[in-house]
Protein backbone atom coordinates (compact mmCIF):
# COMPACT_ATOMS: atom_id res chain seq x y z
CA UNK A 1 0.00 0.00 0.00
CA UNK A 2 3.11 2.37 0.10
CA UNK A 3 2.36 4.94 -2.14
CA UNK A 4 5.25 7.71 -3.82
CA UNK A 5 4.95 10.95 -1.42
CA UNK A 6 6.11 13.91 -3.86
CA UNK A 7 5.56 17.60 -3.72
CA UNK A 8 2.61 17.12 -5.76
CA UNK A 9 1.06 14.77 -2.81
CA UNK A 10 1.58 16.08 0.14
CA UNK A 11 -0.80 15.66 2.70
CA UNK A 12 -1.80 18.09 4.98
CA UNK A 13 -4.41 16.62 8.31
CA UNK A 14 -5.49 20.29 9.40
CA UNK A 15 -8.06 20.35 6.27
CA UNK A 16 -10.26 17.70 5.41
CA UNK A 17 -13.90 17.69 3.18
CA UNK A 18 -14.24 21.35 2.70
CA UNK A 19 -10.59 21.99 1.62
CA UNK A 20 -11.73 21.80 -2.34
CA UNK A 21 -13.78 24.62 -3.70
CA UNK A 22 -17.61 24.04 -4.17
CA UNK A 23 -18.31 22.15 -0.47
CA UNK A 24 -19.65 22.95 2.93
CA UNK A 25 -19.92 21.44 5.56
CA UNK A 26 -20.96 20.94 9.37
CA UNK A 27 -21.26 18.65 12.33
CA UNK A 28 -23.62 19.20 15.23
CA UNK A 29 -25.48 17.55 18.28
CA UNK A 30 -28.82 16.40 17.23
CA UNK A 31 -28.82 14.34 20.61
CA UNK A 32 -28.96 10.97 18.82
CA UNK A 33 -26.25 10.37 21.33
CA UNK A 34 -27.03 10.00 25.24
CA UNK A 35 -23.59 11.34 25.94
CA UNK A 36 -24.72 14.62 24.24
CA UNK A 37 -21.61 14.42 22.24
CA UNK A 38 -21.54 15.64 18.24
CA UNK A 39 -23.47 13.45 16.18
CA UNK A 40 -24.63 14.11 12.34
CA UNK A 41 -22.44 15.62 9.63
CA UNK A 42 -24.14 16.93 6.37
CA UNK A 43 -21.63 18.04 3.65
CA UNK A 44 -23.12 19.53 0.73
CA UNK A 45 -21.84 20.12 -3.04
CA UNK A 46 -22.59 23.59 -4.18
CA UNK A 47 -21.39 22.30 -7.71
CA UNK A 48 -21.25 23.66 -10.47
CA UNK A 49 -20.86 19.53 -10.75
CA UNK A 50 -22.56 17.16 -8.51
CA UNK A 51 -21.18 14.03 -10.25
CA UNK A 52 -20.22 10.95 -7.81
CA UNK A 53 -19.43 7.62 -6.92
CA UNK A 54 -19.84 4.81 -4.06
CA UNK A 55 -17.89 1.53 -2.88
CA UNK A 56 -20.49 -0.01 0.01
CA UNK A 57 -19.70 -3.20 2.10
CA UNK A 58 -19.47 -6.52 0.70
CA UNK A 59 -21.38 -7.72 4.18
CA UNK A 60 -24.35 -9.59 2.69
CA UNK A 61 -26.52 -7.87 6.30
CA UNK A 62 -26.28 -4.22 4.76
CA UNK A 63 -27.80 -1.83 6.53
CA UNK A 64 -30.55 0.55 5.29
CA UNK A 65 -28.20 3.52 4.58
CA UNK A 66 -26.19 1.46 2.48
CA UNK A 67 -29.36 0.34 0.26
CA UNK A 68 -30.37 3.76 0.01
CA UNK A 69 -27.31 4.94 -1.13
CA UNK A 70 -26.67 2.42 -3.42
CA UNK A 71 -29.69 2.50 -4.87
CA UNK A 72 -29.46 6.51 -5.61
CA UNK A 73 -25.75 6.43 -6.78
CA UNK A 74 -26.79 4.20 -9.84
CA UNK A 75 -27.64 7.67 -11.50
CA UNK A 76 -24.07 8.57 -10.72
CA UNK A 77 -24.90 12.17 -8.92
CA UNK A 78 -24.94 13.05 -5.66
CA UNK A 79 -25.82 16.91 -4.18
CA UNK A 80 -25.42 16.25 -0.02
CA UNK A 81 -24.67 13.22 2.05
CA UNK A 82 -25.88 13.23 5.45
CA UNK A 83 -24.29 10.80 8.50
CA UNK A 84 -25.15 10.06 11.87
CA UNK A 85 -23.36 8.64 14.74
CA UNK A 86 -24.91 6.95 17.49
CA UNK A 87 -27.41 4.48 15.44
CA UNK A 88 -25.87 1.92 12.99
CA UNK A 89 -29.91 1.66 11.30
CA UNK A 90 -29.24 -1.49 10.52
CA UNK A 91 -31.29 -4.98 10.70
CA UNK A 92 -34.10 -2.63 11.71
CA UNK A 93 -36.69 -3.98 8.63
CA UNK A 94 -38.88 -2.02 6.67
CA UNK A 95 -39.27 0.91 8.88
CA UNK A 96 -35.68 1.24 9.29
CA UNK A 97 -35.54 1.72 5.61
CA UNK A 98 -38.04 4.65 5.63
CA UNK A 99 -36.49 6.34 8.51
CA UNK A 100 -33.14 6.41 5.82
CA UNK A 101 -35.88 7.33 3.23
CA UNK A 102 -37.17 10.35 5.30
CA UNK A 103 -33.89 10.76 6.48
CA UNK A 104 -33.14 11.83 2.86
CA UNK A 105 -36.34 13.60 2.14
CA UNK A 106 -35.83 15.99 5.38
CA UNK A 107 -32.39 17.17 3.82
CA UNK A 108 -33.49 17.63 0.43
CA UNK A 109 -36.33 19.37 1.58
CA UNK A 110 -34.06 22.18 3.37
CA UNK A 111 -31.69 22.43 0.52
CA UNK A 112 -34.30 22.31 -2.00
CA UNK A 113 -33.26 19.50 -4.10
CA UNK A 114 -34.65 16.04 -4.73
CA UNK A 115 -34.36 12.80 -2.26
CA UNK A 116 -32.60 10.85 -5.15
CA UNK A 117 -29.94 13.13 -4.91
CA UNK A 118 -28.84 12.53 -0.98
CA UNK A 119 -26.33 9.91 0.27
CA UNK A 120 -27.15 8.59 3.60
CA UNK A 121 -25.08 7.02 6.27
CA UNK A 122 -25.41 5.86 9.36
CA UNK A 123 -22.67 4.57 12.09
CA UNK A 124 -23.45 2.81 15.80
CA UNK A 125 -25.23 0.25 17.35
CA UNK A 126 -26.90 -2.61 14.92
CA UNK A 127 -30.19 -3.35 15.85
CA UNK A 128 -31.81 -0.39 17.36
CA UNK A 129 -34.09 2.00 15.26
CA UNK A 130 -32.99 5.55 15.10
CA UNK A 131 -34.63 8.08 16.97
CA UNK A 132 -36.24 10.38 14.41
CA UNK A 133 -37.63 13.14 16.36
CA UNK A 134 -33.88 14.69 16.97
CA UNK A 135 -32.01 13.66 13.80
CA UNK A 136 -34.71 15.33 11.58
CA UNK A 137 -34.57 18.65 13.67
CA UNK A 138 -30.70 18.00 13.44
CA UNK A 139 -30.78 17.96 10.52
CA UNK A 140 -31.87 21.74 10.20
CA UNK A 141 -29.63 22.98 12.20
CA UNK A 142 -26.64 21.06 10.44
CA UNK A 143 -27.97 23.03 7.20
CA UNK A 144 -28.08 26.79 9.67
CA UNK A 145 -24.71 25.45 10.54
CA UNK A 146 -22.96 25.10 6.98
CA UNK A 147 -19.43 26.61 6.19
CA UNK A 148 -16.67 26.05 4.17
CA UNK A 149 -13.73 26.91 6.30
CA UNK A 150 -11.71 24.18 7.97
CA UNK A 151 -13.21 24.42 11.27
CA UNK A 152 -16.51 23.24 9.74
CA UNK A 153 -14.56 20.19 7.34
CA UNK A 154 -13.12 19.73 11.16
CA UNK A 155 -16.96 19.77 12.52
CA UNK A 156 -18.07 16.91 10.15
CA UNK A 157 -15.24 14.47 10.65
CA UNK A 158 -15.59 14.48 14.39
CA UNK A 159 -19.92 14.09 14.45
CA UNK A 160 -19.31 10.68 12.50
CA UNK A 161 -17.19 9.37 15.70
CA UNK A 162 -18.18 6.35 17.69
CA UNK A 163 -15.62 4.45 19.35
CA UNK A 164 -12.63 6.56 17.44
CA UNK A 165 -10.51 8.74 19.88
CA UNK A 166 -9.72 11.24 17.57
CA UNK A 167 -11.09 12.93 14.28
CA UNK A 168 -9.65 11.64 10.91
CA UNK A 169 -9.54 14.06 7.92
CA UNK A 170 -6.86 14.98 5.47
CA UNK A 171 -6.67 17.44 2.59
CA UNK A 172 -4.26 17.56 -0.47
CA UNK A 173 -3.83 20.33 -2.86
CA UNK A 174 -2.26 19.71 -6.30
CA UNK A 175 -0.10 22.91 -7.82
CA UNK A 176 -2.37 22.31 -10.98
CA UNK A 177 -4.93 24.06 -9.07
CA UNK A 178 -7.35 21.27 -8.00
CA UNK A 179 -7.90 19.66 -4.34
CA UNK A 180 -9.04 16.53 -2.64
CA UNK A 181 -10.33 15.88 1.04
CA UNK A 182 -11.79 13.64 3.22
CA UNK A 183 -12.87 12.31 6.48
CA UNK A 184 -12.75 9.03 7.85
CA UNK A 185 -14.12 6.56 10.64
CA UNK A 186 -13.49 3.62 12.05
CA UNK A 187 -11.85 2.00 15.61
CA UNK A 188 -13.68 -1.40 15.24
CA UNK A 189 -15.29 -3.56 13.55
CA UNK A 190 -13.25 -2.70 10.97
CA UNK A 191 -12.35 -4.81 8.03
CA UNK A 192 -13.45 -3.00 5.05
CA UNK A 193 -14.36 -4.79 2.07
CA UNK A 194 -15.83 -3.06 0.00
CA UNK A 195 -15.82 -2.52 -2.31
CA UNK A 196 -18.04 -0.05 11.39
CA UNK A 197 -15.89 2.16 8.19
CA UNK A 198 -17.67 5.30 6.89
CA UNK A 199 -15.58 8.00 4.22
CA UNK A 200 -16.63 11.03 2.45
CA UNK A 201 -13.90 12.60 0.21
CA UNK A 202 -14.44 15.75 -1.63
CA UNK A 203 -12.83 17.05 -5.02
CA UNK A 204 -13.03 20.40 -6.76
CA UNK A 205 -11.02 18.52 -10.25
CA UNK A 206 -13.23 18.26 -12.87
CA UNK A 207 -13.33 14.49 -14.14
CA UNK A 208 -16.12 13.15 -16.26
CA UNK A 209 -18.27 10.03 -13.75
CA UNK A 210 -16.95 7.10 -14.94
CA UNK A 211 -13.26 8.00 -14.28
CA UNK A 212 -14.78 8.84 -10.92
CA UNK A 213 -15.60 5.74 -9.78
CA UNK A 214 -13.05 3.58 -11.66
CA UNK A 215 -10.49 5.90 -10.25
CA UNK A 216 -12.03 5.27 -6.75
CA UNK A 217 -12.74 1.82 -6.96
CA UNK A 218 -8.98 1.32 -7.31
CA UNK A 219 -7.82 3.44 -4.83
CA UNK A 220 -10.09 1.38 -2.04
CA UNK A 221 -8.53 -2.00 -3.37
CA UNK A 222 -5.25 -0.60 -2.76
CA UNK A 223 -6.11 1.50 0.78
CA UNK A 224 -9.01 0.89 2.39
CA UNK A 225 -9.61 -2.55 1.46
CA UNK A 226 -6.12 -3.11 2.99
CA UNK A 227 -6.58 -2.52 6.35
CA UNK A 228 -7.28 -5.28 8.83
CA UNK A 229 -8.50 -4.30 12.53
CA UNK A 230 -10.32 -7.53 13.54
CA UNK A 231 -12.53 -9.15 10.50
CA UNK A 232 -15.33 -7.70 11.02
CA UNK A 233 -16.79 -6.38 7.78
CA UNK A 234 -18.84 -4.10 8.99
CA UNK A 235 -22.83 -3.77 7.91
CA UNK A 236 -22.58 0.00 7.21
CA UNK A 237 -18.89 0.01 5.33
CA UNK A 238 -19.42 3.47 2.42
CA UNK A 239 -16.92 5.04 0.72
CA UNK A 240 -18.80 8.06 -0.82
CA UNK A 241 -16.52 10.49 -3.54
CA UNK A 242 -18.16 13.61 -4.73
CA UNK A 243 -16.87 16.34 -7.52
CA UNK A 244 -17.76 19.67 -7.51
CA UNK A 245 -15.90 20.94 -10.87
CA UNK A 246 -15.41 23.77 -8.86
CA UNK A 247 -11.69 24.36 -9.57
CA UNK A 248 -12.67 24.23 -14.05
CA UNK A 249 -9.18 22.13 -13.90
CA UNK A 250 -10.22 19.03 -15.79
CA UNK A 251 -7.29 16.46 -14.14
CA UNK A 252 -6.22 13.17 -16.39
CA UNK A 253 -7.45 10.04 -14.46
CA UNK A 254 -4.14 9.02 -14.01
CA UNK A 255 -3.39 12.22 -12.03
CA UNK A 256 -6.85 11.99 -9.74
CA UNK A 257 -6.45 8.30 -9.39
CA UNK A 258 -3.02 9.28 -8.01
CA UNK A 259 -3.87 11.76 -5.30
CA UNK A 260 -6.93 10.20 -4.76
CA UNK A 261 -5.18 6.46 -3.27
CA UNK A 262 -2.36 8.81 -1.64
CA UNK A 263 -5.23 10.70 0.24
CA UNK A 264 -7.08 7.16 1.05
CA UNK A 265 -3.52 5.81 2.29
CA UNK A 266 -3.31 8.30 4.50
CA UNK A 267 -6.97 8.19 6.45
CA UNK A 268 -6.15 4.69 6.48
CA UNK A 269 -2.94 4.67 8.74
CA UNK A 270 -4.63 7.71 10.58
CA UNK A 271 -7.55 4.60 11.12
CA UNK A 272 -5.00 1.94 11.96
CA UNK A 273 -3.22 4.34 14.57
CA UNK A 274 -6.68 4.80 16.19
CA UNK A 275 -7.79 0.91 16.45
CA UNK A 276 -9.81 -0.11 19.21
CA UNK A 277 -7.39 -1.02 21.75
CA UNK A 278 -4.34 -0.67 19.40
CA UNK A 279 -0.80 -0.68 21.42
CA UNK A 280 1.11 -1.95 18.26
CA UNK A 281 0.79 -0.43 14.32
CA UNK A 282 1.55 -4.07 12.33
CA UNK A 283 2.41 -3.94 8.61
CA UNK A 284 2.19 -7.65 7.31
CA UNK A 285 3.70 -7.81 3.84
CA UNK A 286 3.51 -11.09 1.79
CA UNK A 287 5.71 -11.45 -1.33
CA UNK A 288 6.92 -13.95 -3.28
CA UNK A 289 3.52 -15.25 -3.98
CA UNK A 290 2.03 -16.55 -7.30
CA UNK A 291 -0.94 -13.69 -7.62
CA UNK A 292 -1.56 -10.41 -5.60
CA UNK A 293 -4.98 -12.09 -4.54
CA UNK A 294 -2.93 -15.25 -2.99
CA UNK A 295 -0.18 -12.37 -1.16
CA UNK A 296 -3.05 -10.66 -0.05
CA UNK A 297 -5.21 -13.72 1.63
CA UNK A 298 -2.05 -15.12 3.19
CA UNK A 299 -1.56 -11.14 4.79
CA UNK A 300 -5.04 -10.84 5.90
CA UNK A 301 -5.56 -15.02 7.55
CA UNK A 302 -2.34 -13.63 9.47
CA UNK A 303 -3.69 -9.71 10.54
CA UNK A 304 -6.40 -11.69 11.38
CA UNK A 305 -5.37 -14.42 13.51
CA UNK A 306 -5.89 -14.08 17.15
CA UNK A 307 -3.28 -15.97 18.03
CA UNK A 308 -0.83 -13.51 15.88
CA UNK A 309 -2.08 -10.39 17.37
CA UNK A 310 -1.97 -11.42 21.14
CA UNK A 311 1.90 -12.30 19.85
CA UNK A 312 2.13 -8.75 18.70
CA UNK A 313 0.20 -7.42 21.56
CA UNK A 314 3.18 -9.23 24.06
CA UNK A 315 5.91 -8.14 21.71
CA UNK A 316 6.56 -11.55 21.11
CA UNK A 317 8.37 -12.45 18.13
CA UNK A 318 6.50 -15.84 18.08
CA UNK A 319 7.30 -16.63 14.46
CA UNK A 320 5.32 -20.04 14.47
CA UNK A 321 1.75 -18.35 14.83
CA UNK A 322 2.59 -17.00 12.00
CA UNK A 323 3.45 -19.64 10.22
CA UNK A 324 0.34 -21.63 11.28
CA UNK A 325 -2.01 -18.92 9.94
CA UNK A 326 0.26 -18.55 6.39
CA UNK A 327 -0.27 -22.57 6.57
CA UNK A 328 -4.40 -21.73 6.67
CA UNK A 329 -4.81 -19.55 3.79
CA UNK A 330 -5.66 -20.33 0.16
CA UNK A 331 -2.43 -19.41 -0.67
CA UNK A 332 0.07 -22.42 -2.71
CA UNK A 333 3.31 -22.15 -1.59
CA UNK A 334 6.31 -24.99 -0.58
CA UNK A 335 6.62 -24.64 3.39
CA UNK A 336 10.35 -25.57 2.93
CA UNK A 337 10.99 -22.06 1.28
CA UNK A 338 9.28 -19.85 3.72
CA UNK A 339 10.97 -17.25 4.86
CA UNK A 340 9.11 -14.90 8.19
CA UNK A 341 11.13 -11.44 8.96
CA UNK A 342 10.46 -8.98 12.32
CA UNK A 343 11.39 -6.20 12.34
CA UNK A 344 14.37 -7.02 9.78
CA UNK A 345 15.35 -10.34 12.08
CA UNK A 346 15.25 -13.06 9.70
CA UNK A 347 13.50 -15.29 12.35
CA UNK A 348 12.16 -17.96 10.19
CA UNK A 349 14.34 -19.05 7.69
CA UNK A 350 13.66 -22.23 4.44
CA UNK A 351 10.80 -23.06 7.09
CA UNK A 352 12.84 -23.43 9.93
CA UNK A 353 14.55 -21.67 12.60
CA UNK A 354 16.25 -18.28 11.45
CA UNK A 355 18.60 -15.92 13.52
CA UNK A 356 17.53 -16.37 17.96
CA UNK A 357 14.12 -14.66 18.66
CA UNK A 358 16.04 -12.26 21.05
CA UNK A 359 17.07 -10.19 17.49
CA UNK A 360 13.36 -9.50 16.97
CA UNK A 361 13.07 -6.45 18.64
CA UNK A 362 8.81 -5.69 19.02
CA UNK A 363 8.75 -3.61 21.85
CA UNK A 364 8.42 -0.28 19.81
CA UNK A 365 4.86 0.47 18.34
CA UNK A 366 5.38 -0.41 14.49
CA UNK A 367 5.96 -3.65 13.61
CA UNK A 368 7.12 -4.99 10.15
CA UNK A 369 5.82 -8.38 9.02
CA UNK A 370 7.97 -10.00 6.13
CA UNK A 371 6.52 -13.22 4.52
CA UNK A 372 8.38 -14.60 1.55
CA UNK A 373 6.51 -17.65 0.30
CA UNK A 374 9.27 -17.91 -2.89
CA UNK A 375 6.14 -18.95 -5.01
CA UNK A 376 6.26 -16.04 -7.45
CA UNK A 377 6.11 -12.12 -8.37
CA UNK A 378 3.59 -10.89 -6.61
CA UNK A 379 3.08 -8.86 -3.01
CA UNK A 380 0.97 -7.35 -1.16
CA UNK A 381 0.70 -5.72 2.32
CA UNK A 382 -2.18 -5.11 4.80
CA UNK A 383 -2.08 -3.21 7.97
CA UNK A 384 -3.74 -4.59 11.32
CA UNK A 385 -3.29 -3.54 15.53
CA UNK A 386 -2.79 -5.69 18.00
CA UNK A 387 -5.52 -7.70 20.11
CA UNK A 388 -4.95 -5.95 23.45
CA UNK A 389 -6.82 -5.97 26.67
CA UNK A 390 -8.76 -2.91 26.01
CA UNK A 391 -9.91 -3.75 22.84
CA UNK A 392 -11.54 -6.83 24.77
CA UNK A 393 -12.78 -4.65 27.56
CA UNK A 394 -14.25 -1.93 24.87
CA UNK A 395 -15.84 -4.54 22.88
CA UNK A 396 -17.48 -6.50 25.67
CA UNK A 397 -18.92 -3.65 27.10
CA UNK A 398 -19.97 -2.01 23.42
CA UNK A 399 -24.03 -2.33 24.06
CA UNK A 400 -24.36 -1.73 27.38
Amino acid sequence: MTVAVTPDTQVDRSAGVTAPAGFRAAGVIAGIKPAGTPDLTVVVNDGPADIAAGVFTTNKVKAAPVLWSQQVLTAGVLKAVVLNSGGANACTGPEGFQDTHKTAEKLAEVLGVGAAQIGVCSTGLIGERLPMDKLLPGISAAVEALGDGPEHGLAAATAVMTTDNVPKQAALTHPDGWSIGGFAKGAGMCAPNMATMLSVITTDAVLDQPHLDHALRNAVGKTFNRLDVDGGTSTNDTVLLLSSGASGVTVTPEAFEAALTTLAADLVKQLQADAEGVTKHVSITVQGAATEAEALAAAKIVAEDNLCKTAFFASDPNWGRIAMAVGNAPTAFDPSLLDITLNGAAICVAGGKGVDRSEADLSGLEIDVLIDLHAGPASATVLTTDLSHAYVEENSAYSS
